[in-house]
């Protein structure tokens, strides 16, 4: 594994379709961290002055499909760092009207409709069950919701996570709203469930840039914000600068000893910590 960093980062940004880096390069360091699941990279540096640690789910260059992220590689490398909170941002596309592109969520549940992804460090060794009844961790997605108080935003909000990478189809999006939720994304599963089992607690920003396969059911109706992606990709350009002004606020608004829940048992947590890597 690359050598620590001169001290341990306890917070952390995973960056989405749009959001590629974060800090000036001039003031920041990128690590090669070695795993038990294959190597990722993670970028060192400040924001809303805190030393985090930034890491893009797709590769600087969107290469990486949303079913073909290491998610167990990228957790691990966090944790390893000493990383104790998440922020996540996504791109997502809203299933309801309430819910039109340029819209801000804090999202607080999920629906998981993905298939084949390793979803645990559970898988040798010891079984541990994790509780997920709250995937987002409650204290944290009330200190964003503070943090980003006079925003454009929605407090609450469920993702139905699609395998990917096609987007859905118009009977799936409509389904998705039937079955209560709100937006439609591609990678916060297995993101969340990893990061919990490995006792860290994460708090996702969501920005709507779309209406998934739009909201009007008659076959041939022509919609605007209907998901492409390039529209995804030129909303989500556009709306970069406010994207990280809000993760930039929810980071200051975080308390120095904020401490995450412990989900799963801190030795077994510790017993994947240490396996060896590849």
């Amino acid at each position: 594994m690359s050598p620590a960093p001169s001290r341990a980062v306890t917070v952390a940004v995973i960056g989405g379709s749009g959001l590629y880096s974060l800090f000036d390069p001039t003031h920041s360091e990128t690590l090669r961290i070695e795993t038990p699941y294959g190597p990722t990279e993670v970028t060192l540096g400040e924001l809303g002055g805190r030393r985090a640690a930034f890491l893009t789910r797709h590769g600087i260059h969107h290469s990486v499909a949303p079913h073909l992220i290491n998610y167990r590689a990228n957790i691990w490398a966090l944790a390893s760092l000493g990383v104790r909170v998440i922020l996540s941002s996504s791109a997502v596309g809203g299933v309801t009207a309430d819910y039109p592109p340029g819209t801000l969520v804090l999202t607080d549940q999920f629906i998981d409709r993905t298939s084949g992804r390793p979803d645990t460090f559970f898988d040798q060794g010891s079984v541990q069950h994790l509780a997920a009844a709250d995937p987002f961790a409650p204290e944290l997605h009330d200190i964003a919701a503070r943090a980003l108080a006079g925003e454009n935003i929605k407090t609450s909000g469920t993702v139905v996570v699609i395998q990917g990478p096609r987007f859905s189809t118009r009977a799936e999006s409509l389904w998705f709203a039937a079955a209560g939720a709100h937006t439609v994304n591609m990678t916060m599963y297995p993101e969340v469930p990893l990061a919990a089992e490995l006792n860290i607690d994460t708090v996702n920003l969501s920005f709507v840039t779309d209406s998934d396969a739009g909201l009007a059911p008659v076959p041939g109706t022509v919609d605007p914000d209907a998901v492409s992606h390039r529209l995804v990709l030129q909303r989500l350009a556009e709306a970069q600068p406010r994207i990280v002004a809000a993760i930039e606020s929810i980071i200051r608004a975080l308390p120095e000893e904020y401490s995450p829940r412990q989900s799963i048992d801190p030795a077994a947590v510790d017993a994947v910590l240490a396996r060896e890597t590849l």
